[in-house]
């Protein structure tokens, strides 16, 4: 399955729009990575525990959007769009969203 952020994809023809896909993960972090990001922002540095986190979110939404694209019998996804969202009452969660337009390429 090709993913692009492009709206084509050079060398090849779209044949065919099989529709808009997506894929979406709303995930919490847990209150051991909260602890040491909250170090991480007093002392500074990166927080690994919110960046793996972040990471698998968003790897699990590109295999939602992949397997949605592919049960419309496409082999391609263009335009695809990565957003991020914080939600909850005290922002403890955290959304992946992905979009994009499934195609049927040659």
């Amino acid at each position: 399955m090709l993913l692009t952020t492009t709206p084509a994809i050079e060398g090849k023809r779209i044949l065919e729009y099989r529709g808009i896909v997506f894929g979406e993960v709303i995930t919490g972090v847990n209150v051991l990575r909260d602890i040491g990001a909250g170090f991480r922002n007093f002392f500074g540095g990166r927080s690994e525990g919110y960046e793996q986190e972040l990471t698998e979110a968003r790897a699990a939404a590109l295999r939602e959007l992949t397997q949605r694209a592919e049960a419309l019998g496409a082999n391609a996804v263009v335009g695809v769009d990565v957003d991020y969202e914080v939600l909850g009452a005290e922002n403890g969660m955290m959304m992946v969203s992905v979009t994009g337009t499934a195609v049927l390429v040659e």
